[in-house]
């Protein structure tokens, strides 16, 4: 039997929603020879293209996740020490605040970290833009958090400003939305499909927040054949693998640093300190520097532990492999 590629466009839990041209729509599942006994590393994600066995009467299987271009992913939540990859092969990561309580310059920091650390193109878009009178002030905050990053206030309400985020929204081209539950995802998602396609909850008017409107990652594709991956809101983002975004988000700290008189400055007490100078001298703010030190700090022992997690799994797939081909042959062994 032949093994065709696809497109995973949906996952939910064990089962993955696959596209393909030779097939259309349709449900597939893990190989568990290839994916469990023989270990393969990568486990499947929406937005990733897969080989697969077609069964005409029921589940087809996943035989290989294909490489990719750019990957999303977080700690797993549910299972500590586990990463979890949210989303892959996709062109733009838009980084989704609101004009109201939401707005949170250090968790905006955090999101660009992981989307700079992607592989992808970033921008931010700033949603209920017709709900405040103070939008000049929330684009002043989004600057300063990051300078030189694309910034678009919208309403999708109001349908203002939306043929900044379509111009993005080529045939064949994948966005990932990103940001916390109320933001706003599901009607911009909406207003940009010129449909109701996905379900819309109302927020708290104490706190602007919202329940969770999308249970599972899914690709969503536009008239124009634009595809958007939308994920379940996170008010929780773990860095992985982002030390180089981090830097990139803290770019006038890392200059900062490198102008030490001791190439192993602590900043605490040293002479010829660059940090301390330019704390003293109003030129660097003490809240961003220890933002800047607790997300260096994640970000290095998550992907210090991602790799040690890595060569774990490995070394435990090895050992798995070995023992299904001994199995095989009808050798005993304790295991």
């Amino acid at each position: 039997m032949d093994q065709l590629k696809a497109r995973v466009i949906a996952v939910h839990k064990e089962r993955y929603h696959l596209h393909s041209q030779e097939h259309g729509e349709f449900f597939a599942q893990l190989k568990s020879s290839i994916y469990f006994q023989m270990g393969a590393p990568v486990f499947p994600t929406t937005g990733d293209f897969v080989n697969y066995l077609y069964n005409p009467y029921g589940d087809s299987q996943i035989t290989d996740t294909l490489p990719r271009k750019s990957l999303f992913q977080r700690f797993d939540s549910f299972v500590p020490g586990h990463s979890q990859a949210v989303a892959a092969n996709f062109d733009t990561v838009f980084i989704l605040t609101s004009a109201n309580h939401d707005f949170n310059p250090a968790r905006l920091r955090r999101y660009l970290a992981a989307a700079r650390s992607s592989g992808a193109d970033y921008a931010i878009v700033i949603t209920k833009a017709d709900l405040t009178d103070e939008m000049e002030s929330y684009l002043d905050m989004a600057r300063e958090t990051a300078p030189g990053c694309a910034i678009y206030p919208i309403s999708a309400t109001k349908e203002w400003g939306l043929e900044q985020i379509k111009k993005y929204l080529t045939d064949g081209s994948v966005s990932v939305f990103l940001g916390s539950s109320g933001v706003g995802k599901s009607t911009l998602v909406n207003a940009l499909a010129g449909k109701e396609i996905m379900d819309v909850n109302g927020i708290r008017e104490d706190d602007s927040k919202g329940r969770h409107t999308t249970t599972h990652r899914q690709m969503i594709t536009l008239e124009n054949g634009a595809m958007i991956l939308d994920t379940p809101g996170m008010r929780e983002l773990g860095l992985l693998d982002a030390e180089e975004g981090v830097k990139e988000t803290f770019k006038d700290i890392e200059a900062l640093l490198g102008n030490c008189r001791f190439s192993d400055c602590t900043h605490q007490h040293e002479p010829g300190c660059a940090i301390k100078q330019a704390l003293e001298e109003g030129v660097l703010n003490e809240k961003r520097w220890n933002e800047y030190q607790n997300l260096s700090r994640e970000a290095r022992r998550k992907s210090s532990f991602g790799k040690e997690e890595a060569m774990k799994k490995a070394a435990r797939q090895k050992e798995i492999s070995k023992y299904s081909r001994q199995l095989k042959k009808g050798k005993k062994m304790g295991f």
